[in-house]
C-alpha cells in the first residue's frame, strides 16, 4: 500500500492553537487550552524528537502527523489513509509503528515529506470480530513493542485473544506479557521500577455498578489477571466463573469507576506540576454508553491515582466538564507528557488535541 501525506485544511488550526478550553474545569492553578483541532476521531498519541505529533484514529482510517505541534504554529498532514482501525502509534527512531486491527505497520522515516509505504511488521495479529479489535501500541523501556489484543465479545474465552504482547520491534521473539484482561487499551511504565501498568475495561451486561474498570500492575510477566472467569479480583462471573478460580487471579491494584471506559494511563513524569502530582498515574476515562438513564453516565473525564511507595492510596478527579448532565462535550483517550511538562489530552469525539498546563 502507498500512502502519500497530505495537508488537512478543515480548519486554521494555528489560530486556533492557544484557545482555552472552557468546558473542562481542573484544580485552581491548572488550564486547558487548543493545542490543535481538526484531527479527525482523534484517538492515541506519540511524539518524535524533531516535534511531529502523531496521532491514530480508530472509525476515521487516518494516521495524522501534527508538524510543529509544540512550535506554536501547528500543521495537521494526513500522514496515511484508508487504514483498519489505526488507533495505536508509536515512535522508534526516525519510524512510526502504527496498530491495526490485523496487523502492526510502519512506515520509515515518518518526518520526510513525500510517499510513505506501510510495511506489514511481523504476522498477522489475532483477529475475530471488529469488537475490540482497536488497539493500543506502545515501546517499553526494553526497547519491545507493546501491543494488547482485546476479547472479541462482551466476555467469552477464546484462544489467543485477552492478551497483552511484546515483540522485537521487527515483529520477532513474540511473546504473551499479560493474559486475563478483557480489554485493555492504554499502558505504560514505573518511571522507577519500570514495571507495566495497564487500565482493563470491565465486561457489560452486569449492572450499573458491576464490575469496576481496572488499573493493573505486572510486576513481571506471565500473569493472569482474570478474564473470564473473574473480574476486579473478586467478583465470579455467572457464566465462566467455573473456568479459574479468584483466588488465582491477580486483581486490580485499584478498582476503577464502573463502565468508565478507563483509556490511557500516563505516569507524569513532567516537572511543570507541582512537586505532590510527580510520579503519580492520570487516567483518560472515555465514558460509559451502557449504563442506565437513573444511575447516570460515569467516566468523561481524567482522574487522578495518587501512590504512596508505589502502591494507589486514593483515586479522584482532576479534569471534569466532559460530561454535563447528560450531554457528552468531549470524550478524553489518550493522554501524553510533553517535553515542558504539559499533559496533551486527545478527545476522539471533538477531533481536538488539548494541553493542561500550570503557573504561567
Amino acid at each position: 500500500m502507498r500512502l502519500t501525506a497530505a495537508v488537512l485544511s478543515l480548519v486554521p488550526v494555528a489560530a486556533l492553537a492557544g484557545a482555552p478550553v472552557d468546558f473542562i474545569r481542573l484544580p485552581e492553578g491548572f488550564r486547558a487550552e487548543v493545542l490543535v483541532e481538526g484531527v479527525a476521531n482523534a484517538r492515541s498519541m506519540a511524539l518524535s524528537p524533531d516535534g511531529t505529533l502523531y496521532v491514530g484514529s480508530r472509525s476515521g482510517g487516518n494516521v495524522y502527523a501534527v508538524r510543529d505541534a509544540l512550535g506554536g504554529a501547528p500543521r495537521v498532514e494526513v500522514l496515511a489513509t484508508g487504514l483498519e482501525m489505526p488507533n495505536g502509534v508509536a515512535v522508534i527512531g526516525p519510524d512510526l509503528y502504527v496498530a491495526e486491527a490485523r496487523r502492526i505497520v510502519r512506515f520509515r522515516e515518518a518526518a520526510r515529506p513525500g510517499e510513505h509505504v506501510a510495511e506489514p511488521v511481523g504476522g498477522p495479529l489475532p483477529y475475530k470480530s471488529m469488537l475490540h479489535a482497536w488497539k493500543y501500541l506502545a515501546q517499553g523501556p526494553d526497547g519491545l513493542l507493546y501491543v494488547p489484543v482485546g476479547a472479541p465479545c462482551n466476555v467469552c474465552q477464546e484462544e489467543g485473544f485477552g492478551v497483552i504482547l511484546r515483540m522485537r520491534p521487527d515483529g520477532s521473539g513474540r511473546e504473551v506479557v499479560a493474559r486475563g484482561v478483557r480489554n485493555p487499551v492504554g499502558l505504560d511504565w514505573h518511571p522507577g521500577t519500570g514495571d507495566l501498568w495497564f487500565t482493563d475495561n470491565g465486561r457489560d451486561m452486569l449492572g450499573d455498578e458491576v464490575p469496576p474498570d481496572e488499573l493493573n500492575h505486572a510486576p513481571r510477566a506471565g500473569l493472569d489477571f482474570g478474564f473470564p472467569y473473574c473480574h476486579a479480583g473478586t467478583i465470579a462471573d455467572p457464566q465462566f466463573g467455573s473456568a479459574g478460580r479468584c483466588a488465582d487471579a491477580t486483581p486490580p491494584v485499584q478498582a476503577l469507576a464502573p463502565h468508565a471506559a478507563a483509556l490511557a494511563v500516563r505516569f507524569y513524569t513532567g516537572r511543570m506540576f507541582p512537586r505532590e502530582y510527580r510520579g503519580q498515574v492520570f487516567i483518560a476515562e472515555h465514558g460509559s454508553w451502557n449504563r442506565s438513564r437513573d444511575a447516570g453516565k460515569t467516566g468523561y473525564r481524567i482522574t487522578l491515582v495518587r501512590l504512596k511507595k508505589g502502591k494507589p492510596v486514593a483515586y479522584e478527579p482532576f479534569a471534569t466538564g466532559f460530561l454535563d448532565g447528560d450531554r457528552v462535550l468531549g470524550r478524553p483517550v489518550d493522554l501524553l507528557v510533553a517535553p515542558d511538562g504539559a499533559l496533551l489530552v486527545s478527545d476522539d469525539q471533538r477531533g481536538a488535541i488539548y494541553r493542561i498546563s500550570y503557573g504561567k
